[in-house]
C-alpha cells in the first residue's frame, strides 16, 4: 500500500509538471471553479463549527449543511464525446486533454478505433489502471451501473505513467474485437448487420460475427483536470448507442457537455444526422445547452495548390452545409484539426496550433461546461443554504424578542409590591400551562402526520416498484407481437408516473396540514410567522416522461426480426428500469429529508418559547423570594441581550461570506488572475 501511495505521489508530480507547460482556458476555468468550491466549502464548514459552539445547531441544520458539503466534495463534471466511426473523436480527446503526455493516450488511427464506451476519470487512492468489462456480461442482464460495484467482473491492466509509450500500448486493449457465432452475438442482444448500410456488428467472410471484446472501459489517471472532478466519456458510434442503452438513457442525458464530432472530409452523413436527432438534439431539433458540434479533419481541406483564403472559404462552406443539415446556427459549429492540434502541441508549433483552430473550441468548452456545472451545483445547494440561514435568523430573532419581552415585563414590576409580583408569577404559570396544552395538541398531530407520511411512502415504495418491474418483465416474456411489447412498457411507464403524481398530491396534503399547525401556534403564542417548505417531484416526473419518449422513439426506429427485437427491447427496458428505480430511490431520500425538515422550524421556535417561559418564571420567582433584586435580574438580561446581538452579527458575517461566494463568478476571476 505504501509503495502504491509513493508511486501515485511521484506520478502526480510528473503529470502536474507536464500540465504547467501548457495551461489551457479549460484548465484555468476548472482551477477557478475548484477554488470556488473550496472557498464555499470552507465558509460552510466555518458556519457549521460556529453553530455547534453557540448551541444554535440541531440535527436538521447539521444534516442540511452536511448535504451541502457532500455536494461540494463529491462534485463531478461529465463531458461526453459522441460521433460515428472514423470522425477523429479519440484524437480530439488526446489533443484537448492529453497533449502534455507527448504522445497519444487513447488509440487513434484510421477506421474503427474505440470499440467500447470508455470513461476517463480519477479515483483517489487507486493506482493508475485500465479496467475492462467483458462483453459477455451483457448476457446477465445486469447494467453497467450495477456491475461497477462488482470488482470480480472487471479485468484490470496497470498503467505505467512514467512511460507514455507503455501506457498507449496498454490502452490498445480498448480496440480489441473477437469473433463469435451468430447465436452467441444474438444472445448478448447485439444486432447483426447483414447489409453494409445497416448499423450493427458485422458478419465476417468465415460466417462468424465480429464484436467488441469489451462492454465498457474505465481509465483511472492522475491527470490535473481529472483530479478536479472531470470525467470524459468516449462513445463508439451509433451501434454502441443502440446496443448499450445506458449510454442513451443515462450517461448522455446526464453529461454537462456533449461534443458531437463530424468529419469535414466526409460531410454530414445519414447516420450522423440520426445520432444527432435521436441522441443529442433537443425535442425541437436544435442544440441543447452544453451541446457543441465539432467539424473535425479540416486539414483534409488544406491544399498546397490553393491559397489560404480559398481554403478558408471551403471550410466556411462546410460549416454552412453542416448548420443546414443539423438545423442549428453556424456559430454553434467549431471547425478543427485534432491531429494537427495534437502534433502542434507536442512539438510546440504555435503556427500549426493556430491553423488547427483548437483554441476556439477549447475556449467554447470552457465557457459552456464550467458555468453550466457551477449553475447546477449552485441550484443543488442554494435552497439548503438559504433555508438554514433563514431558520437561524428566526431562532435568533425569537431569542431577542423573548429577552426584550422579559425585560419589559420585569421593568413593569418596578416599585410594585410582592402581591403584584405574585400575581405576575401566577400569570406566567398560566401562560406556561396554556402553552403546554398547545404542545400536547401539537404532539397529537404527530400521529396524524405519521399516518400521512405512511401514505406518501406507500406511493414511493421500492418493493411495490420491484413487484411492478417483475410483473412487466413477465408480461414482456409472453408478449407475441411488437404491439404487445409496447403495451407492456406503456403500462409500466403509466403506473410509475401515476405513483409519482400521487406522491406529489400527498406531499401537498401534508404541507397544508402543517401550515394549519404553524398558523395556530403563531396566532396563540406570537411565534414568528414561518411557512413549512414543500416537496417537489416535478423533475422526477419530467425524467419518467423523457424515458418514455426515448422508448417510443426507440421502438419506432426498430426494423428487426421479432427475436432480435425482443432481446434489444428487453435490454433497453432493463436500463430504463434501473433508471426509474434510481429515480424512486432519490425521491424517497428527498421525502425523508423533507419530512424531517418540515417540523424543524416549528420545533426550534417551540423549544425557544419553552426556554423563555422557564426563564420568566424563574426570574419572577427569585424576585418574589427576594433572592435577587429587580435591577440585578434586568442587568443579567441586558448581558444576555448583548450576547444574542453578538451572535446575530456573527451569523450575518458568516451568512454574507457564504452567500457572496455562492453567487460569485469564479471562472471570470480565475481567468483574470491568470491573464
Amino acid at each position: 500500500m505504501l509503495e502504491t501511495a509513493a508511486q501515485l505521489s511521484g506520478t502526480k508530480t510528473i503529470i502536474k509538471a507536464m500540465a504547467q507547460e501548457n495551461t489551457q482556458p479549460l484548465e484555468r476555468r476548472f482551477e477557478a471553479y475548484s477554488g470556488w468550491r473550496g472557498e464555499l466549502a470552507g465558509a460552510v464548514t466555518d458556519l457549521r463549527g460556529w453553530l455547534q459552539s453557540q448551541d444554535l445547531s440541531d440535527a436538521q441544520v447539521d444534516q442540511r449543511l452536511e448535504h451541502v458539503l457532500a455536494t461540494l466534495r463529491d462534485d463531478k463534471l461529465y463531458v461526453a464525446f459522441v460521433a460515428e466511426f472514423s470522425r477523429g473523436k479519440s484524437e480530439l480527446i488526446n489533443a484537448i486533454f492529453f497533449a502534455n503526455f507527448g504522445n497519444r493516450v487513447l488509440p487513434s488511427s484510421a477506421g474503427r478505433t474505440t470499440m467500447c464506451p470508455t470513461e476517463l476519470l480519477y479515483e483517489p487512492g487507486s493506482a493508475p489502471a485500465l479496467r475492462l468489462l467483458p462483453i459477455e456480461t451483457r448476457k446477465s442482464g445486469a447494467t453497467i451501473a450495477e456491475l461497477r460495484g462488482v470488482p470480480d467482473e472487471w479485468q484490470v491492466q496497470p498503467l505505467d505513467m512514467k512511460s507514455p509509450e507503455a501506457m498507449a500500448r496498454t490502452l490498445q486493449h480498448i480496440v480489441e474485437v473477437k469473433r463469435v457465432l451468430r447465436e452467441e452475438a444474438q444472445a448478448m442482444g447485439l444486432h447483426i448487420a447483414d447489409e453494409e448500410t445497416q448499423n450493427g456488428v458485422r458478419v465476417t467472410e468465415g460466417g462468424l460475427v465480429e464484436i467488441p471484446k469489451w462492454r465498457h472501459a474505465v481509465i483511472n489517471l492522475p491527470h490535473p483536470l481529472l483530479e478536479q472532478g472531470l470525467v470524459i466519456l468516449d462513445t463508439p458510434g451509433l451501434n454502441a448507442l443502440g446496443a448499450e442503452p445506458e449510454l442513451t438513457l443515462n450517461m448522455l442525458p446526464s453529461a454537462h457537455a456533449v461534443l458531437f464530432v463530424l468529419a469535414a472530409d466526409s460531410g454530414v452523413t445519414k447516420s450522423d444526422i440520426e445520432v444527432w436527432h435521436n441522441h443529442i438534439a433537443n425535442a425541437r431539433g436544435g442544440p441543447s445547452k452544453g451541446r457543441i458540434v465539432v467539424l473535425n479533419k479540416i486539414d483534409g481541406l488544406w491544399d498546397e495548390l490553393k491559397d489560404w483564403d480559398e481554403v478558408e472559404r471551403e471550410i466556411e462552406r462546410q460549416i454552412r452545409d453542416t448548420a443546414k443539415n443539423l438545423n442549428i446556427p453556424e456559430h454553434n459549429i467549431y471547425p478543427v484539426s485534432a491531429q494537427k492540434a495534437l502534433l502542434g502541441k507536442i512539438k510546440g508549433d504555435r503556427e500549426l496550433i493556430e491553423r488547427s483552430r483548437i483554441a476556439a473550441l477549447e475556449a467554447a468548452l470552457a465557457e459552456e461546461i464550467i458555468p453550466a456545472k457551477r449553475e447546477i451545483v449552485h441550484d443543488n445547494i442554494a435552497g439548503d443554504i438559504t433555508d438554514v440561514i433563514k431558520a437561524l435568523r428566526l431562532v435568533i430573532m425569537q431569542r431577542l424578542k423573548n429577552v426584550y419581552e422579559h425585560m419589559e415585563e420585569l421593568s413593569g414590576l418596578s416599585g410594585k409590591n410582592l402581591d403584584v409580583v405574585g400575581h405576575m408569577m401566577d400569570k406566567v404559570k398560566g401562560d406556561k400551562e396554556v402553552f403546554e396544552k398547545s404542545l400536547q395538541r401539537f404532539h397529537a398531530t404527530r400521529s396524524v402526520f405519521a399516518q400521512q407520511t405512511n401514505v406518501l411512502y406507500a406511493h414511493l415504495n421500492l418493493k411495490s416498484l420491484d413487484a411492478l418491474i417483475a410483473e412487466t418483465k413477465k408480461d414482456m416474456e409472453i408478449a407475441m407481437t411488437t404491439a404487445g411489447l409496447k403495451a407492456c412498457m406503456e403500462n409500466y411507464f403509466r403506473r410509475t408516473y401515476s405513483a409519482m403524481e400521487e406522491s406529489a398530491k400527498q406531499a401537498q396534503e401534508i404541507k397544508a396540514m402543517m401550515e394549519g399547525v404553524y398558523r395556530k401556534f403563531q396566532e396563540e403564542h406570537g411565534l414568528a410567522n414561518v411557512r413549512p417548505s414543500g416537496l417537489s417531484v416535478s423533475r422526477y416526473l419530467r425524467e419518467i416522461k423523457r424515458l418514455e419518449a426515448k422508448h417510443e422513439q426507440y421502438m419506432g426506429g426498430l426494423s428487426l426480426v421479432f427475436t432480435e427485437q425482443r432481446a434489444l427491447t428487453r435490454k433497453f427496458f432493463e436500463s430504463s428500469v434501473a433508471k426509474i428505480r434510481a429515480i424512486f430511490k432519490m425521491a424517497n431520500r428527498d421525502a425523508d429529508n423533507w419530512l424531517k425538515s418540515i417540523l424543524s422550524p416549528m420545533e426550534s421556535q417551540v423549544r425557544e418559547h419553552q426556554v423563555q417561559l422557564r426563564r420568566r418564571l424563574e426570574s419572577i420567582k427569585r424576585i418574589h423570594q427576594a433572592s435577587d433584586t429587580l435591577e440585578q435580574r434586568i442587568k443579567e438580561l441586558e448581558q444576555v441581550r448583548d450576547g444574542i446581538r453578538e451572535q446575530e452579527k456573527s451569523l450575518e458575517h458568516r451568512a454574507e461570506a457564504i452567500l457572496a461566494r455562492l453567487n460569485s463568478e469564479p471562472a471570470a476571476a480565475g481567468l483574470a488572475a491568470s491573464a
